[in-house]
């Protein structure tokens, strides 16, 4: 089954937690503190696997977490770090944020690898907490919570050369009879559900990937047909292969149907239509394709404003192998002079995500009637309390000092806390007190 979209969650390991402990040798007198520090998470990346051809592994697998570092120990000894988790993805994955809508990244090329949760440090242990004044401190950080993030993944096929065209113009056709591809091919509407991927080897050595994608009718940017659910895949090719069908045999105009289709991709996105473009008129071996061809291109020139903005036309007969040759030829050829012009590539355009520290005056105070608390809610207050040990009151004491530095005692004054008011931060709460 091809799938080409597909929405995931995804959790970095948080930090482990940081000790509080002392020395307790025979002859040490005064040992001092000897709790160590937690173990970084693991981070959740992705890398591109040349051997993927589509999303059909995340179609059941939603949740991806990766493991959790380890907590430190007695004798200043670390926890263990996390390894992490790697999500093999096929090339051409565009990554995006679901809740933001930002693009995360653009895997397009082998082995390369993004970073798509960032793990949590580990917390800190009581050794980097002692100070002449407090040489034995009961202070000690949980680890940094991981990232938790859900993504939308969008499969955009990579080919150098994609073939568009009415339904049954003859695309798959083409396809089998040029690459080593074996596509569905039947005389109905749709026989192509999918997009289907084929390569072209020439005799000189040359090679390029070639696409063949379900066809379009009038108003697929509408969603009629099948939509315009696979005009995605059109972006990453630099070459279009319009396929025309000159038989006329299902009563329709040919010049008609390539004035839509290109209608349909401009609606689409308007830059596809800046891309080299070779007419291919097909099923040039029955009988009245000659003279629908020779009024095709009558019509074209008069259409278009000079004769330099004339698209080649190349006539064929994927029956026969007529023209197969020196349609082949000349795609590679375009292919060749188009990598080395002007021409924008979809896969340079390459996004990457940046972490940015949440905020110093990133939290939000309301109250909550039915509780009757105060909620002190923003990522940063809520990853320093999660970072918080609360079994040690000297802990929680830093935790008030990191409120007060973050001007929340003034903004809960200012809002109406009074003495003896509720508090909540998360699942915690605690009485105000000025």
């Amino acid at each position: 089954m091809f799938v080409d979209q597909v929405k995931i969650n995804v959790k970095a390991g948080n930090g482990g937690n940081g000790m509080v402990a002392f020395r307790r040798e025979k002859y040490v007198p005064n040992g001092g503190p000897a709790g160590g520090d937690g173990g970084r998470g693991g981070n959740v990346i992705f890398k591109v696997d040349s051997g993927m051809n589509t999303l059909m592994d995340f179609r059941y697998h939603r949740k991806f977490k990766a493991a959790n570092g380890g907590n430190g120990a007695n004798k200043s000894m670390t926890g263990r770090s996390a390894d992490d988790l790697v999500i093999p993805v096929p090339e051409g994955t565009t990554v995006t944020n679901t809740e933001t809508g930002a693009v995360v990244g653009d895997l397009t090329k082998p082995d390369q690898e993004l970073v798509v949760a960032k793990a949590g440090r580990g917390g800190r242990g009581n050794i980097h907490f002692a100070s002449p004044t407090n040489p034995a401190p009961e202070i000690a950080e949980n680890g940094e919570p991981g990232e938790e993030i859900s993504l939308s993944l969008e499969l955009k096929v990579l080919a150098d050369v994609g073939l568009v065209g009415f339904p049954s113009a003859g695309k798959s056709t083409l396809l089998s009879v040029i690459t080593s591809a074996k596509p569905k091919i039947a005389g109905y509407h749709f026989t192509t559900l999918v997009p289907n991927l084929g390569m072209v080897r020439l005799d000189d050595g040359r090679d390029f990937a070639v696409a063949d994608l379900p066809g379009l009718v009038e108003g697929a940017s509408n969603g009629v047909g099948l939509g315009f659910q696979f005009l995605r895949h059109v972006e990453r090719t630099l070459v279009i292969l319009h396929l025309v069908d000159m038989s006329g045999i299902e009563g329709r105009d040919p010049f008609d149907d390539y004035l839509a289709i290109n209608k349909e991709l401009e609606q689409y996105d308007e830059r596809i239509l800046k891309r080299p473009q070779i007419i291919v008129a097909t099923k040039m071996d029955l009988p009245d394709a000659e003279d629908n061809l020779q009024e095709f291109k009558k019509r074209l020139n008069e259409s278009q404003d000079s004769q330099t903005d004339v698209p080649e036309i190349f006539p064929i007969s994927s029956v026969t192998h007529t023209g197969l040759t020196e349609l082949i030829r000349k795609t590679a050829d375009l292919l060749d002079t188009t990598k080395l012009s002007d021409l924008e590539k979809p896969q340079d355009t390459t996004k990457q995500y940046d972490y940015k520290p949440a905020d110093s005056s990133d939290f939000h105070i309301s109250y909550d009637k039915e509780y009757e608390s105060w909620v002190i809610t923003g990522d940063k207050i809520e990853r320093l309390f999660k970072m918080t040990n609360t079994e040690h009151d000297q802990s929680m004491l830093r935790f008030a000092r990191q409120m007060h530095g973050m001007g929340i005692d003034d903004a809960l004054r200012k809002a109406g806390a009074k003495d003896g008011d509720t508090v909540t931060i998360l699942d915690f709460s605690f009485t105000y007190v000025e």
